[in-house]
């Protein structure tokens, strides 16, 4: 039940319904408008609702869908159910248009997962179009809406007749023409033309006479008359009757193209609803894309759960001024049920009772309301409002009568599934009787159990919402110092009417207010000063709140970075821990095998003694040399400079100072210090020792660094940006991960997207507390060529996701 019966005109959905004709493509979708209904049916809204929501999509991300050729074919439709009727051409090229955009729509539709858009395929399924409906029409109108020649042997016939004949008439038109231009009866710049569907030539009127013929009409003049020639007659009138004959065969074709067609009218019907049922549907989602709405959670109980709730009118004409609308979150539901805001004047009430207003009718006509994700929706049974004043000279009803009335209608129907809407409650009365029967009547509403929100300035009313269960009262934030509005609706508080200091600010003259203040009594001033005082504290408070945010935010950030340092730490301490084990396992395995080595070495050469003791010499260089690589540097090679040509000499050329040998039958590599004779004095690691040189035999550089354990420098390797370009994403996704995790990830993302010079960068944080969002901007503030950072598009992530512009 609604009340009053004007309802729509009062919130202003009237307009709404203007704006939703606009958007429809043709008359059939602006029909649906006008049936918009209010509905308390749960599964006809939630169906509504969701088929809008799926339109909405395809509307932002699918551009394929036919938007053309929304044509309402409903007389058409009319004509063909009557026996004998026929269809124009043009009327035939309606339906024939109509029907390729009913098939593309389905075809659209059949080419989509179900699960994409089940709501709209359910509207679908029950639609078909036969192929013996779309062939004949086919096969008779063409692309340009007239009856194709091969639709009869005998239209084609007459067609072919008659543009023989008009191609002879040409031939002796222009031969008449030609003599009446030598004749001089016609200028050269005039050419053949046509009068009362036969072709004729201008003559100069002077020359009428000269050319025998019938004149069917002069100029405005009277300077050119336009004659038929006498020889052109019987051609003329041939093909008159030729067209006559066309005219006849083409409408026994029609004729016979609509009855073909009648049979199939249910069918025809049936698409037509579904082209307008879709026409109106998109234009909802378009409606819903210009307002920002979204598809609330919808449950089939009186609640009202709403964030960011804006008024949609509203937020469009404060768009086109480039301002922006302050939103409302508004929550009632059993634990508080009726709201009563208080406030001054001009501070945002009135408007915030329309918007609940307009936005519930909304939801529970089909239409998606601009609200955030996160809210819920109830279903109501009944909808009252009491806005403005319905007084009446017929009725003789003055402004408190009509409220009167209203709230007559009120305790008479309200129940637990009733939503009422009050402004200005028990105003237009002596204030003490008017705030008493406001009180009364609040009473009674609150024992019908039913839901609402009341503006009002009687603080009686405030105090009643304060002691009394289900009740709560709600204030317009309104600031103090500056007295200007803030329009925010702030809900457990009641409001000041802020009277004294706005009559200060005007100018009334201060001895006025003070009278003022003296009549109204020291409990009424103090109470009104206690709460604008609150409103300041309140506002005090949260600037310190916030400020006890940001320093908790930079502690955690802290937290998390030392976190992150202890984590990388403990890491490189395992890490090195590794690495000793490693070598030191190498280094025993090296060991072993040296001491094999050795011992088979002396088992083979028999004990000899210069050879044990240049192995046993060999042993401990190995042992001093392993003591002190963990604490010195490695020398750098002296001949690193040489070209890597020289690291290999031929076996056969003779062994010098400076070469380098080894003992034939073993791996220890030394250097020549100085010959003597038959013998050679060399030096293996810190040993030196005398050998004979039939002992020795040469090796190159290259094995001699080998043996030593010499390495020649790495190479730099350059860096494949190529590769990287191919694997870099400029999408960073760190949900999920700690917040050291996410800053050394961070850190790398950043780096590579400067080396590879892009310009902007998104990372998806999640929106959650706000914990790992706050601590990944304030990380990037301490990049220089950070140039700026804001929240994604609301489609595409909102504050769950970070744009960073990089300069």
């Amino acid at each position: 039940m609604l009340y009053p019966d004007s309802f729509e005109q009062k919130l202003g959905f009237d307009k709404i319904r203007d704006l939703l004709r606009q958007a429809c493509l043709s008359p059939l979708g602006q029909s649906y408008v006008d049936k918009i209904r209010f509905s308390d049916n749960f599964q006809l809204i939630d169906k509504m609702l969701r088929q809008v929501a799926e339109f909405k999509t395809i509307v932002q991300y699918e551009p394929e869908f036919p938007v053309s050729n929304y044509i309402d074919i409903r007389p058409q439709l009319g004509k063909i159910r009557i026996e004998g009727m026929m269809l124009t051409e043009e009327e035939f090229f309606d339906l024939k248009l109509t029907l390729r955009t009913i098939q593309q729509c389905l075809r659209f539709l059949a080419g989509k997962e179900k699960e994409s858009y089940p709501y709209l395929n359910e509207l679908a399924d029950a639609i078909t179009v036969d192929k013996k409906l779309t062939d004949p029409l086919e096969r008779v109108i063409d692309d340009r809406g007239h009856v194709r020649d091969s639709a009869s042997p005998e239209l084609a016939n007459i067609r072919r007749r008659i543009i023989s004949e008009q191609a002879g008439l040409r031939r002796k038109m222009d031969s008449i023409m030609k003599n009446a231009r030598q004749q001089g009866w016609m200028p050269d710049d005039i050419s053949l033309t046509i009068r009362n569907g036969r072709v004729v030539i201008p003559i100069v009127a002077e020359h009428k006479r000269r050319l025998k013929g019938f004149i069917h009409d002069e100029s405005a003049t009277g300077q050119t008359v336009f004659i038929e020639p006498a020889e052109v007659f019987d051609t003329n009138n041939e093909i008159r009757e030729l067209e006559y004959e066309e005219r006849r065969e083409v409408a026994r074709i029609l004729r016979e193209l609509t009855a073909t067609i009648r049979p199939y009218l249910p069918e025809l019907q049936r698409a037509t609803t579904f082209l307008g049922l879709i026409d109106f549907i998109r234009a909802k989602a378009k409606f819903a894309l210009e307002i920002n709405a979204e598809m609330p959670k919808l449950v089939n109980q009186p609640l009202v759960d709403w964030l960011q709730a804006r008024h949609p009118l509203l937020y469009l004409s404060f768009q086109k001024q480039g301002k922006k609308v302050v939103p409302l979150n508004l929550l009632l539901d059993p634990g508080q049920r009726i709201l009563i805001i208080s406030g001054p004047n001009a501070g945002g009430k009135s408007v915030a009772l329309k918007t609940i207003g307009l936005l519930q009718y909304m939801i529970q006509s089909g239409l998606l309301i601009p609200v955030v994700e996160g809210s819920t929706a109830g279903i109501f049974q009944n909808l009252f409002i009491d806005i403005g004043d319905e007084q009446s000279l017929e009725n003789d009803l003055s402004t408190y009568s009509s409220h009167l009335t209203s709230m007559k209608a009120f305790v008479t129907f309200a129940n637990r599934k009733t939503l009422f809407l009050i402004d200005e409650f028990g105003t237009g009365t002596e204030p003490g009787l008017g705030g008493a029967i406001a009180e009364a009547i609040l009473e009674e509403l609150t024992r019908s159990g039913a839901y609402g929100v009341i503006n009002t300035h009687y603080t009686n009313l405030k105090l009643f919402a304060d002691k009394t269960a289900g009740l709560v009262n709600g204030a317009m934030r309104f600031d103090g110092e500056h007295l200007e509005p803030l329009y925010e609706l702030e809900i457990g508080r009641p409001g000041s009417s802020f009277a004294f200091e706005i009559a200060s600010k005007i100018g009334l003259p201060k001895p006025v207010i003070d009278r003022a203040k003296e009549k109204l009594g020291s409990q009424q001033v103090n109470l009104e000063k206690l709460l604008k005082e609150l409103d300041i504290e309140k506002r005090v408070f949260a600037e310190k709140n916030m400020e006890v945010g940001i320093n908790q935010r930079k502690l955690a950030q802290q937290l998390a970075e030392t976190n992150a340092l202890k984590t990388r730490l403990e890491n490189d301490q395992k890490r090195l821990l590794n690495e000793a084990k490693q070598k030191a396992k190498a280094l025993v395995a090296e060991a072993n095998q040296r001491i094999e080595n050795t011992i088979r070495e002396i088992k083979e050469n028999k004990a000899e003694r210069d050879m044990t003791r240049l192995v046993r010499q060999e042993l401990e260089q190995f042992e001093k040399k392993e003591l002190k690589q963990e604490t010195m540097a490695e020398e750098p090679n002296r001949d690193a400079s040489r070209s890597e040509n020289d690291d290999f000499q031929p076996d056969n050329t003779a062994i010098g100072v400076g070469s380098f040998v080894r003992i034939k039958g073993q791996t220890t590599i030394g250097e020549v210090l100085a010959l003597r004779g038959k013998d050679a004095e060399i030096r293996i690691g810190d040993l030196k020792s005398t050998v004979k040189l039939n002992r020795l035999e040469k090796v190159s550089r290259k094995a001699y660094r080998e043996a030593v354990g010499e390495t020649t420098r790495p190479k730099m390797q350059g860096i494949d940006l190529n590769e990287k370009m191919m694997n870099f994403s400029f999408n960073l996704d760190i949900r999920g991960k700690r917040g050291e995790e996410a800053l050394v990830d961070l850190d790398n993302f950043i780096n590579n997207g400067l080396m590879l010079g892009y310009s902007e960068l998104r990372i998806v944080h999640g929106k959650g507390d706000g914990i790992l969002r706050t601590l990944v901007r304030n990380h990037l503030r301490t990049f220089p060529q950070v140039a700026s950072m804001q929240d994604e598009h609301a489609d595409r992530g909102g504050a769950g996701v970070t744009v960073v512009k990089l300069s």
